[in-house]
């Protein structure tokens, strides 16, 4: 069973902004009920700002929740600031998502990018990637658009892409392209890594980037080992570079508690995301 936070389920059963709206400046539609999942957004917007926003959708809890919360995040941004707006934020808002209903925001992300598109009198930028070769036939998933999710959600597993595209969730008969297709993403990432350009500078993190990448390295590199001991850990605060954290369960009364810290942890998420992280233990 699935853990939703508290705003997930408020948004799903009291969705905010629900409904065509009629004099709509701006539509973008994703997703195909066929598939299992629609989105159609809805904008309002006077001189460069979202004024309003509504949406129907065609799916889960969790993307009538996504596509509620996208609806209010919209709402008062210009259009740059609403382009600029990622899945990763989306679930931030809700208080996080689980891992298998990712791609609920990944949805509402392009339905916006396509109401943007529409606005500007545009194309949407990924249209290709709907209409390429069909990888995952069970849900109408394009090669392009998974390649896009691994490159852009630095997805590592067959899961990851499940989760965030769809791809590969029914008869799996597409499982060993999709794999395929992931250790070569994967491996132009790591040759691009290996020879950086001399003077490239690497880009500091923003606060939700920070976030997301503590949260998913705590759910991916740290829980599965604390639970295998009847422990469990809870993100608590990031202030800056100081993370904190609460030990649970038999990792409260452990007295190597405090290795665990700085050894299973701290070190951790210095690997995987800042070494300038300093992670502190409340009670």
């Amino acid at each position: 069973m699935w853990d939703y936070t508290d705003k997930v389920k408020d948004h799903f059963l009291n969705p905010r902004n629900a409904g065509e709206m009629a004099d709509a400046d701006a539509v973008g539609e994703v997703g195909s009920i066929a598939c299992g999942d629609a989105l159609k957004l809805f904008l309002k917007v006077e001189n460069g700002t979202i004024v309003d926003a509504t949406f129907q959708t065609f799916g889960c809890g969790s993307a009538i929740a996504s596509a509620s919360a996208l609806t209010e995040m919209v709402k008062g941004k210009t259009i740059d600031e609403a382009a600029a707006i990622a899945n990763e934020d989306i679930a931030t808002y809700l208080g996080g998502l689980p891992r298998a209903k990712m791609h609920c925001s990944v949805m509402g992300r392009e339905a916006l990018e396509a109401a943007i598109a529409d606005f500007r009198g545009e194309s949407v930028e990924h249209e290709e990637e709907d209409e390429g070769a069909i990888i995952c036939q069970c849900f109408g998933i394009t090669e392009a658009k998974v390649r896009r999710a691994i490159r852009e959600d630095r997805l590592e597993t067959l899961e990851d892409i499940t989760n965030f595209t769809k791809a590969g969730g029914g008869c799996q008969s597409c499982h060993l392209d999709l794999e395929e297709i992931l250790a070569e993403e994967l491996g132009n990432a790591e040759t691009q890594a290996i020879a950086p350009a001399p003077d490239a500078a690497k880009a500091p993190l923003t606060n939700i980037q920070k976030m997301m990448m503590i949260q998913e390295t705590i759910d991916r590199e740290i829980r599965p080992a604390l639970r295998q001991d009847g422990g469990d850990i809870e993100l608590i605060d990031i202030e800056g570079n100081k993370v904190t954290v609460a030990l649970r369960g038999q990792c409260v009364e452990c007295p190597a508690s405090a290795v665990t810290l700085k050894h299973a942890v701290e070190s951790k998420l210095r690997e995987f995301v800042s070494e300038e992280l300093v992670v502190e233990e409340i009670r």
